[in-house]
């Protein structure tokens, strides 16, 4: 009999699952618990935008798009990243239409690297970054973040991480699962580095629109940056379209080409609705955003104070819809915190070290949930602390 596990390939089969699904999973079979867990908006898709949809739908708009997506909706993209981030692309060559920002990510990788290459992996980071990397037959070099640097990467981490196989950088900036995120001022050691070596900037900004007190920077608006940069975004953060399915990727037109012949032959197109819709967010979601983000602001502090007064140390993040506590004190480590707490409060929150290894002795907790439910979370951590008799 043949034995098919043992042609599925190592580099897949070595491979952990997702730290975050266990967690996940658990809670489905439980009743009454409060998800800190999923980073999900829980905002509706706006009215308008799910409008947007619908038409398309009764006007029989079920038909493949071109395979870079349609042409208006990559103008509009176009538009949409000179206007918020000063980052100029042409829709013709140098945008592409995405399943979702992760199949972005995919497809860059898929395109650039392979058996023998690096892709230098800062963390704690989402978690796609190592298992696309190892999809391909390239090594992750990680650097391991800091929490006395706000999670921020420093030009002498990204020198003492680069190498002559070194082909790819992921900038996972604002960072899911630490919110940090990287000014323009802290950007420029990295630019100066960056721009005298062949590497190629995989600047994840699926969470520019979420920034508190500050405007997100684009490392692909520096100039020295801007053809060895790949830019990735999406609608499902900022627009609260987490199910729709859609992303994008900007950069050098040899690139886009190249990430569009593999999605071509893969996946053929985006979904039509959701470009449709996304049009209509592109164009006129500016206020829904802007509501969105004042809402979870207020969550954000209302989060962090309450943590920071039940003894638990985080820093302020400006960024995402993260916060992500040190519990070292605690004595347990990041899964047994969590595992107890839900099991015992029923508040689910993700283990730090789901994001990589360095992310031990925190956990995630994420304010993309009601105040009623965050200010109750916050009434059953501050329980279960005072069980642990600290």
């Amino acid at each position: 009999m043949m034995d098919v596990k043992q042609l599925i390939k190592p580099n897949i089969s070595s491979m952990k699952p997702s730290g975050i699904r266990r967690f996940f999973d658990l809670v489905h079979e439980m009743e009454g618990v409060i998800s800190l867990g999923v980073g999900e908006p829980d905002f509706v898709t706006p009215w308008n935008v799910r409008e947007a949809g619908i038409y398309s739908l009764e006007q029989g708009h079920t038909h493949y798009s071109s395979n870079a997506g349609f042409m208006e909706l990559r103008h509009e993209i176009a538009k949409y990243q000179s206007r918020r981030f000063g980052t100029h692309y042409r829709p013709e060559d140098q945008v592409l239409v995405t399943v979702g920002g992760s199949e972005a990510i995919d497809l860059a990788l898929r395109a650039l690297v392979g058996p023998g290459d690096e892709v230098i992996i800062p963390e704690p980071s989402f978690v796609a970054y190592q298992g696309c990397t190892a999809f391909t037959g390239a090594t992750a070099r990680v650097i391991k973040l800091k929490e006395a640097n706000e999670f921020k990467l420093t030009a002498g981490e990204l020198l003492d991480a680069t190498n002559e196989r070194t082909k790819v950088l992921i900038m996972p900036f604002p960072n899911n699962p630490t919110g940090a995120i990287m000014t323009r001022e802290e950007l420029e050691p990295l630019v100066q580095i960056l721009k005298e070596r062949d590497i190629i900037v995989l600047s994840d900004e699926i969470y520019g629109e979420l920034t508190y007190g500050t405007v997100h920077a684009s490392i692909a608006s520096f100039p020295e940056m801007y053809e060895k940069t790949v830019l990735i975004n999406g609608f499902s953060k900022a627009f609260a379209m987490t199910g729709w399915r859609l992303g994008y990727a900007c950069g050098h037109p040899d690139l886009i080409a190249a990430m569009t012949k593999i999605h071509q032959y893969a996946i053929m197109c985006s979904p039509t609705t959701a470009q449709y819709a996304a049009v209509e967010a592109l164009k006129n979601g500016r206020t829904s955003i802007e509501k969105m983000v004042l809402e979870y602001d207020q969550r954000r502090r209302v989060l962090l104070t309450g943590l920071r007064r039940l003894g638990l140390e985080c820093f302020e993040p400006k960024g995402a819809f993260y916060l992500f506590p040190n519990i070292k004190k605690t004595g347990l480590s990041s899964e047994e915190f969590c595992e107890q707490l839900l099991m015992q409060e029923k508040v689910l929150c993700v283990p730090g070290d789901a994001f990589g290894d360095c992310g031990e002795g925190f956990i995630r907790c994420c304010y993309a949930s009601s105040m009623k439910e965050i200010k109750e979370a916050l009434v059953r951590i501050e329980r279960f602390m005072a069980g642990l008799a600290l």
